[in-house]
């Protein structure tokens, strides 16, 4: 507790302040906020969807320019599977959910349903 007078306005009349502070509450210094671990969101390949399917999906549920929805099919159909995005874990899982959701490409005749998409923590930094 602190306190604090202030200077007399007249001789009959002085003021007393008192402050006090919110024990275990650091008043300066680092925060101390744990940073939440972070999950990728991973598309998987088919033979099933196309560019322009990919590309629209990651424009709608992500936000994605065309450049990064081009990029993204590209990596998922050269390399299997691509990252769409890193995030929080129940943000994550929403966006693989929304994947999920995204419905069947009408440009392929053999397309039953929306792709496949998991999570993964993101590997430590070391």
């Amino acid at each position: 507790m602190r306190r604090i007078r202030l200077p007399e306005q007249d001789s009959t009349t002085s003021v007393v302040v008192t402050t006090t502070r919110r024990p275990g509450r650091k008043q300066q210094g680092k925060s101390t906020r744990k940073r939440q671990p972070r999950y990728h969101v991973i598309l998987w390949n088919d033979d099933h969807h196309t560019y322009q399917y990919v590309i629209q999906m990651m424009r709608n549920l992500f936000g994605h320019s065309v450049e990064q929805g081009f990029q993204i099919a590209t990596v998922v159909d050269t390399r299997g599977r691509a990252i769409c995005l890193t995030t929080t874990r129940e943000h994550a899982e929403l966006k693989r959910d929304q994947i999920h959701a995204f419905g069947r490409d009408p440009l392929m005749q053999d397309c039953q349903g929306s792709m496949s998409a998991t999570i993964e923590p993101e590997p430590a930094a070391d």
